[in-house]
């Protein structure tokens, strides 16, 4: 047991409302267990309970959030504990609002010479004039060809998000994706390897390839997958890309102004060049999440991870 911990009351904050509930139920489970295994005390608070009465009823001293999408990651949940002043885990509410809004994130990201797809954010309100897609006008706004990734601005866990081959596909990917929000940005698919770079504290961790069966590593692959997708750790890319990979996704890191353990996730094209796609403020830990495969490989067991990431939010608060 950490002496900054020892004592304290945990709270690991998951479920919620957002569509990414089902993920974060499993993530905030596999947090408090871990706790638990090494001796804390803890609780588990669902993310749409009142939060005033059940901080006060049971004493909490610190929060991990493992409340994925919505307030949780949108720097909502961030803003009240610092109102309340209780600590917690992971970034603070403005790298979180940045990292959860995609066409935010990437502005940041051009800002500091980071590369990205080439990309267009669409309003529904302009787009769907009558409740109908003109397909021509659609694609007279974006400037690059087919195959498009079509994503909701602000959703994570690639709920929403459709590859787009040609036109007849189109309608029933806009609609989806305007389901969630009603801004989604259409991006120029990468052909290439896709790469998750973790990251603790400021410092690189290493990083996974993914390889799933379907096109792209979509919700099913995340959390379904049943098998059928490769984790190769480390990536099988040469060292000089590799290198290039955790350099962007620590400059991307940074650029939002993390802090915690974060995921960033790129695409190392077929032409060698490295794009990246976003960073995850609140990473999966679940058992089939990237975060905790990585970290094992650093060396970190899922508990002493955990651990790490609870006794790192008392230190910066106390800062």
């Amino acid at each position: 047991m950490n002496k900054i911990l020892k004592g304290k009351t945990i709270a690991v904050l998951y479920g919620g409302k957002s569509s990414e509930r089902e993920v974060s139920l499993r993530s905030g489970k596999a947090v408090y267990d871990a706790l638990i295994y090494k001796g804390y005390n803890c609780i588990l608070i669902d993310g749409k309970d009142d939060l005033c009465v059940e901080f006060k009823k049971n004493n909490i001293d610190l929060v991990f959030i493992a409340l994925h999408g919505g307030v949780g990651e949108n720097g909502a949940i961030q803003g009240f504990l610092e109102v309340i002043g209780l600590p917690y885990t992971g970034s603070g509410r403005l790298a979180s609002a940045l990292a959860m809004d995609k066409e935010k994130s990437k502005t940041s990201f051009i800002s500091e010479g980071i590369s990205v797809a080439p990309y267009k954010v669409l309003r529904k309100d302009l787009l769907l004039k009558g409740k109908v897609i003109n397909i021509d006008y659609l694609k007279s706004l974006i400037s690059f060809p087919y195959f498009w990734v079509v994503k909701p601005v602000s959703e994570g866990s690639s709920i929403g998000v459709h590859i787009i081959h040609k036109d007849d596909e189109i309608i029933d990917s806009i609609y989806d994706a305007f389901s969630y929000e009603d801004k989604i940005l259409i991006e120029k698919y990468i052909k290439g390897k896709e790469i998750q770079i973790a990251i603790l504290n400021d410092k690189v961790l290493g990083g996974v390839e993914v390889r799933p069966a379907s096109e792209f590593y979509d919700y099913k692959a995340k959390y379904h997958s049943g098998g059928t997708t490769q984790y190769i750790i480390p990536p099988e890319i040469s060292d000089q890309n590799y290198e290039r990979l955790k350099d962007s996704a620590l400059k991307a890191h940074k650029a939002l102004g993390c802090k915690g353990a974060t995921r960033v996730d790129l695409i190392l094209s077929d032409d060698g060049t490295t794009y990246v796609l976003e960073v995850n403020t609140i990473p999966g830990m679940t058992t089939t999440s990237l975060l905790p495969k990585i970290a094992e490989k650093a060396g970190y067991s899922f508990a002493d991870l955990v651990e790490h990431i609870a006794v790192q939010a008392i230190i910066d608060y106390q800062l």
